[in-house]
């Protein structure tokens, strides 16, 4: 009250940082937040092209050429918002998110500049120095780099300033907002290009991007969850409530005893040695891989139980309540898993990732029941690799047996000459497999994001309309060696083999 006395009412402070976790959600609500952040969508992108970098003074800049010179420079502006606009999409869009910016598409447009300037374009030239030299500089992955040389093959060529080009693609999946054509106009005036992007459709069809139009379903479901988390971190959590309710104490309470109730026996290491000795002993791979999974599905119970039985105890006011169990608690009163359950306190992963409580629990069970059915039963007749904590090295210690397997042939088989061996069975239910093949193993638990898998035609297809995900049949893995799967591969796929 005293600073508002003397204080001129035209003042304001302004506070510059960076998002963060422990800036204080009381100053965060009584301040008025503004923020500067990218445009989100193609038209609100290619439009902040045309007003920071493109002026009327640019587009008059080169007078020879001067119709390609303005088309181009659309090219670049449409291909500079596609690619950051891909990043929306996540690992659909590129393999590594890449902070493209506008000095990125500056760089291309004086390069354009100069270019036209020595005589007429050199295209190989240009898409070189756009995909390679500019944009690819920051570019690690070979999948990403691919994927922008194609798009400055297409889109950065002779056609793109010929009659009738355009950005849509040629058999679109579904059709464009309002029959919407993306062309490459050659405007005199600035204003005519402020005119033409102001009347691209508000919603962009990931087509246009060369995605598949689930991908936008993809983003759409990452935005949702991100608001829910948000909505979700800012709620009050405060104590027990009064009356008649129940507080989150005795909620969270009730939903430990019902884990702890719920919780696999704990497996005893001399009990599982002597299962696993009758199983052949630790000198065959997959008995090794076994005992390997079992230790760590074990510290895994053990602390899961540890943690509930603290937390009840905290709850109780029988021991202190620490800032690991107040997360613990938080976690599961919002139906999530603790961060203690899901990596160790050097960050390294502990168990498996999964969005919600009920999810992991399910998981744990169904991990449970296939280590120690192969325990107490013998190897199953198809493995769920996705049950596994380390999946590689399940593969791996079946590749050590099938080259065992192999030794006393002629040509005896080397661990370094052989490769793996894959093929898709008909198998889509786990229980239509009553044995496992003669060499290497099934396996099961498998999905496709992106595409599909069709039985009648054998091979990878579109993906169907608003179907995310799709199981893939039973896989049979073995291995072979290295020049003879090469040759397999030849022969069924031709010279440049099957991808």
């Amino acid at each position: 009250e005293k600073l508002k006395e003397g204080m001129d009412a035209n003042f304001r402070l302004f506070i510059t940082a960076l998002p963060d976790k422990a800036f204080p959600m009381g100053l965060l609500q009584m301040c008025t937040k503004v923020t500067n952040e990218p445009p989100a969508g193609l038209k609100a992108g290619i439009l902040r092209s045309y007003t920071v970098i493109v002026d009327q003074d640019r587009l008059e800049r080169v007078d020879t050429g001067a119709a390609q010179w303005r088309q181009l420079l659309f090219a670049l502006c449409f291909l500079h918002s596609t690619v950051q606009e891909r990043r929306k999409f996540g690992s659909l869009g590129w393999s590594i998110p890449y902070e493209y910016n506008n000095g990125d598409l500056t760089a291309c447009i004086l390069f354009l500049e100069k270019h036209l300037y020595n005589g007429s374009i050199s295209w190989p030239t240009f898409q070189y120095m756009v995909c390679e030299a500019q944009y690819g500089g920051k570019i690690t992955d070979n999948l990403d780099r691919r994927l922008f040389k194609t798009y400055t093959n297409v889109w950065l060529n002779n056609g793109t300033c010929q009659e009738g080009f355009s950005f849509n693609p040629k058999v679109p999946i579904f059709k464009i907002q309002d029959n919407f054509v993306y062309k490459v106009d050659s405007h005199e005036q600035i204003s005519n290009y402020h005119a033409y992007i102001k009347s691209f459709p508000e919603i962009d069809s990931p087509e246009i991007f060369g995605l598949h139009p689930n991908a936008d379903l993809t983003f759409r479901v990452k935005e949702v969850n991100a608001l829910f988390d948000t909505l979700s971190e800012t709620q009050p959590k405060g104590g027990g409530g009064g009356g008649d309710g129940v507080s989150r104490e005795d909620i969270v309470s009730e939903k430990a005893v019902e884990i702890i109730g719920r919780m696999p026996e704990p497996y005893v290491e001399e009990e599982y040695r002597v299962r696993i000795n009758k199983l052949g002993g630790l000198t065959v791979p997959l008995n090794i891989f076994l005992y390997q999974e079992i230790q760590r599905l074990q510290a895994v119970l053990s602390k899961v139980t540890f943690m509930l039985k603290q937390l009840r105890l905290a709850i109780n006011g029988e021991v202190v309540m620490t800032e690991d169990l107040q997360a613990c608690l938080e976690a599961i009163y919002g139906a999530k898993v603790p961060g203690m359950w899901l990596v160790t306190v050097a960050g390294d992963e502990f168990s498996w990732i999964l969005p919600t409580l009920g999810l992991w629990f399910s998981s744990l069970l169904m991990r449970d029941e296939q280590d120690r059915t192969w325990l107490m039963s013998g190897r199953p007749n198809t493995y769920w690799l996705t049950g596994f904590f380390n999946p590689q090295g399940m593969l791996t210690a079946m590749k050590q047996e099938v080259c065992r397997k192999h030794q006393k042939d002629a040509n005896k088989w080397a661990l370094d000459d052989i490769v793996y061996h894959t093929e898709v069975t008909n198998y889509t239910n786990v229980d239509s497999v009553k044995s496992g093949p003669p060499e290497g193993c099934y396996v099961h638990g498998l999905f496709l994001e992106g595409g599909a898998w069709s039985r009648e035609q054998a091979q990878m297809v579109e993906s169907e309309p608003k179907t995310l995900f799709v199981p893939l049949p039973v896989l049979m893995v073995s291995a072979n060696l290295k020049n003879e799967e090469l040759k397999s591969r030849k022969d069924s796929y031709g010279s440049q083999g099957p991808y």
